[in-house]
């Protein structure tokens, strides 16, 4: 039947309801024959020839399967299932639906393969197919496909490679298909997707390099590349020139090398920039221009040289008055913390210095941010005073000043730490006595003293 009728609508209904095994609220008890197939709960039908137009039954904690009759609903241009329990496979009679434009059946429990038909489906505009349990590789037949705008895959278990023929999805503006098993490189034909916004390939197997023509994609306002381990190359010199609307920069757990380019401050769009676990070298250059920054994080890298000047960046993020997270610990970082760590944004809740050649005194301005909860620094060069303002950090959480050189005594202000759960002041040079004061830090689950010069009960 590949024009149908009515009747024909209304029978490939039915035979979707017979496949559903729990209706937990009633959707399926007003599709019975006292009332118009039109009328169904979820069922559009176009005013012109009473056909089923859209089928939305999302979140509607309906569990079955997808009956393959729906390839016979001709004139469907929607079809939203997502949002529950749809287990087995996807039928391949919806290839068969030559008007559909968009495909949703994410968070389901859907198995077996991506139907290579889907290609038929020549007004596809969306494909959504995320959190599902799809295995098998993704059909190059879907680069022909040539209207299509979304394409979200990510968390499944596919395998193969990325199809070099998506590339000609010229239209194309969001390609997501993160947490999968996909491997090989990216195929340089993505650098011809002019329209590209998000490209997330992140935590698959991928390996080789990115092309440059990729970088200058000037659409692009999401790149995540993290969590391939494999993927290699430097960070292009114009990168801030050549991705003017980049808001989401990840190249995370990976094989990058080289410095962190001085164009990066011209991204003045980036909220969230993370070039951690990769084998980037020299100093990280002035991030003034970054005022809407949220999340940066570039730890466990070789950044920095030991030296007193690794640091000066810091002083050029105190503009940045939404950032959130500044992570920079595991590096090569030397030099002093500077006062200027104090004009930090008041939001700022994780700040992560250890692991690096830090020295000096911590200042006593970082009792200005009010905001932290997590701040660590051990494993660095340290010394001096603890300063008392830490006291003020009344929402921080998790404390670390392990492995240092702190002299002097433990501050009585740590008293009004109330919500504290872990206190690492081990491996200091200490002295006095405990403060009474701390007995007020009823959340402690961990506290660590021992190497230091303590005395008193």
């Amino acid at each position: 039947m590949a024009g149908g009728n009515n009747e024909t609508d209304h029978l490939a209904l039915l035979e979707f309801k017979a496949k559903i095994t729990h209706d937990p609220f009633g959707v399926m008890t007003s599709w019975n024959h006292n009332i118009h197939f039109c009328r169904w709960k979820g069922v559009t039908c176009g005013c012109r020839h009473q056909r089923v137009i859209m089928l939305d039954l999302r979140s509607l904690k309906l569990i079955g399967s997808i009956s393959p009759h729906v390839g016979n609903l001709s004139f469907l241009r929607n079809l939203s299932i997502g949002n529950y329990n749809f287990h087995n496979e996807i039928p391949p009679e919806i290839g068969h639906l030559h008007r559909l434009k968009s495909l949703e059946l994410e968070n389901n429990t859907l198995s077996g393969k991506i139907p290579s038909n889907l290609s038929s489906c020549t007004n596809l505009k969306g494909l959504y197919f995320s959190h599902n349990f799809l295995t098998g590789e993704i059909p190059a037949t879907l680069g022909a496909l040539s209207k299509l705008s979304f394409f979200a895959i990510r968390n499944n278990n596919l395998t193969g490679s990325i199809p070099p023929f998506l590339g000609n999805l010229s239209l194309l503006e969001k390609f997501s298909v993160n947490f999968n098993n996909l491997g090989g490189s990216i195929p340089k034909s993505f650098g011809q997707l002019t329209k590209l916004k998000m490209f997330d390939v992140s935590s698959n197997r991928l390996s080789g390099t990115i092309l440059p023509l990729i970088f200058n994609l000037s659409s692009l306002e999401i790149i995540d590349v993290g969590f391939n381990y494999q993927i290699q190359g430097h960070l292009p010199s114009d990168i801030g020139i050549t991705l003017p609307n980049i808001r989401f920069f990840s190249t995370a757990y990976n094989q990058f090398t080289g410095a962190i380019p001085v164009s990066i401050s011209n991204a003045t769009n980036l909220d969230t920039l993370q070039l951690n676990d990769n084998k980037l070298r020299g100093k990280v250059p002035s991030l003034e221009k970054l005022n809407r920054i949220l999340f940066l994080v570039i730890t466990n890298t070789s950044l920095g040289n030991g030296g007193e000047n690794d640091l000066c960046f810091l002083c050029s993020l105190t503009n940045a008055t939404n950032l959130s997270i500044l992570n920079v610990n595991s590096n090569n970082f030397g030099g002093e913390l500077p006062k200027c760590i104090g004009n930090f944004s008041t939001i700022l809740y994780s700040l992560l210095l250890d692991n690096n050649k830090i020295f000096g005194e911590i200042p006593i301005e970082i009792g200005n941010l009010i905001s932290l909860e997590s701040l660590e620094t051990w494993m660095n060069k340290l010394s001096g005073n603890i300063p008392s303002k830490i006291g003020k950090l009344q929402k921080l959480q998790y404390l670390d000043l392990y492995h240092n050189n702190f002299s002097g005594n433990i501050p009585s202000s740590f008293g009004n730490l109330t919500i504290v759960t872990n206190l690492y002041l081990e491996e200091n040079n200490l002295q006095g006595s405990i403060p009474l004061s701390l007995s007020k830090c009823r959340n402690l689950v961990e506290f660590f003293l021992n190497n230091n010069n303590l005395n008193g009960v």
